[in-house]
């Protein structure tokens, strides 16, 4: 028999990956061509060209030892040093390798920052719609997610909402921008008001509230956007991030976690943080791929290919009488769905062999998710479906 705990997270198990499952099904019915699986975010984008010359660079020019050894628990020493000098760079900051942990991408990074932050029953708030697993890690480490609604009309968040969500038990707020599965970019107002509103919590409760940033789609942005940096606006915040999307290297695992060196309680943090990579099993980040890293911090993915996508897509779902908000990155839409139970609109959906993720996944019902990574065929293809979709609900 599991444990009680684990029977909770399997009954929760994700439906994104149950549905990619699925798809993979019907493409061994139908054929792959005829099977439009719009379910995972899995970059379809290749990685840069100069990733594998780099890493044949490395496994030729390096000691094996150095290449794949272990290293200490926050990776090594250059590679952290070289990232904080990227990041510093590029938002005028002072980081140095001391603010950085290497991590198992941006998911061991928020599970190795809950363990370390999370008592019993402590809360952990996220905006919704939001990354599904976030609830599962939450209460991994025995805390209670609490989910504060957008304005269903721009998925901005609504501060005020908030505002009345915090409570002396409240540990953390994990935000996403951009925004899976919005595409939403907080804006820097945003994150001012954020930053200030979060600090007079602190003080009314006499607390630390950790906000903590999850930023794997931080590249993927179109029309000249920007995403702006937390960690100028509120002291007591992480950033996560993942080479996953940026790099197109999600099976590779790689990302990092950046602590703002004004935290309270920042050296016992930083040590804390060590030591809960190392117990949670990562230990540390792959070897081969820091080093990759180190050497590829300005190469980036070719973001053109998902916009081309996005055009086509966001563009022929408005003209079918679709509403969404308009995304500023990611490689997702998050429409309206036409009736108000989204599971039903996502099962009518597979009639057409079309795999469509349902907004309740997200904490965000009578939504769905449209994960465009796919080739600029498969987009193209898939509109007579989303068409006949569109008549089934007399949308025209």
């Amino acid at each position: 028999m599991i444990s009680n705990k684990m029977q909770t997270l399997v009954a929760n198990s994700s439906v994104i990956r149950a549905m990619f499952e699925e798809g993979k099904k019907l493409s061994d019915i139908y054929g792959e061509e005829n099977v439009f699986d719009f379910s995972i975010g899995n970059p379809s984008v290749e990685p840069p060209e100069t990733i594998k010359a780099v890493i044949s660079d490395i496994l030729n020019e390096e000691s094996p030892n150095l290449v794949h050894g272990y290293m200490n628990n926050s990776g090594y020493e250059d590679v952290r040093d070289a990232i904080a000098s990227h990041i510093n760079k590029k938002n005028g900051l002072n980081l140095t390798k001391d603010n950085l942990i290497m991590t198992c991408g941006a998911a061991g990074g928020l599970n190795i920052i809950l363990k370390t932050l999370l008592n019993p029953d402590d809360e952990v708030i996220a905006f919704a719609p939001y990354f599904g697993e976030y609830k599962n890690y939450t209460e991994n480490y025995d805390g209670k997610l609490i989910e504060v609604p957008t304005n269903i009309e721009t998925f901005e968040p609504d501060l005020y909402a908030l505002k009345n969500a915090i409570t002396p038990k409240t540990r953390a707020l994990i935000i996403n921008t951009p925004n899976n599965p919005t595409g939403v970019i907080y804006s820097e107002e945003l994150l001012k008001n954020l930053g200030e509103l979060l600090d007079t919590k602190q003080k009314e409760f006499n607390t630390n509230i950790y906000l903590i940033s999850d930023e794997p789609y931080r590249e993927i942005i179109y029309d000249d956007a920007k995403v702006p940096c937390i960690l100028k606006y509120y002291k007591n915040s992480f950033i996560g991030y993942s080479y996953s999307k940026s790099l197109s290297l999600p099976g590779e695992r790689i990302g990092y976690i950046v602590a703002n060196g004004e935290m309270d309680d920042f050296d016992d943090v930083m040590s804390s943080l060590n030591v809960a990579n190392r117990i949670l099993g990562f230990v540390n980040a792959p070897s081969l791929f820091q080093r990759v890293i180190a050497r590829s911090l300005d190469a980036e993915v070719d973001v053109n290919i998902y916009k081309k996508n996005f055009d086509l897509l966001y563009n022929s779902l408005i003209e079918m009488g679709f509403s969404c908000v308009k995304p500023s990155g990611t490689f997702y839409l998050f429409p309206k769905a036409p009736i108000e139970d989204d599971k039903k609109f996502c099962a009518d959906a597979k009639q057409f062999n079309l795999l469509l993720v349902p907004g309740s996944s997200f904490g965000c019902p009578g939504h769905f998710r449209v994960s465009y990574c796919v080739s600029y065929d498969k987009v193209k293809s898939s509109l007579p479906a989303f068409e006949k979709l569109s008549k089934l609900y007399n949308l025209k």
